[in-house]
């Protein structure tokens, strides 16, 4: 006999993303080209109520592109290797 797993979800409470400042802004600013400025892109996430949730949803995945939770990919891979020494 098979196992039914049941997962519930609690959609009362609203997804950081949904709260996102970047959501409501130019997605370009959040992913400049090489060499671009990113000034715009971190003055948002400065008062962002997510920012946290943001960063730490960027180092759970591994994103590589793109300013989340107002630091760079590089800003965001030195992070976790200060974390992991």
């Amino acid at each position: 006999m098979s196992q039914v797993t049941l997962v519930v979800i609690d959609d009362s409470a609203p997804n950081w993303r949904e709260r996102a400042f970047c959501a409501q802004t130019d997605p370009e600013a959040f992913y400049p080209e090489k060499g671009g400025s990113t000034r715009e892109a971190k003055r948002v996430c400065l008062s962002c109520e997510v920012r946290s949730e943001c960063l730490e949803f960027a180092l759970a995945h591994d994103e590589r592109f793109g300013i989340w939770g107002g630091m760079s990919e590089r800003e965001r891979r030195r992070l976790k290797k200060s974390i992991s020494a």
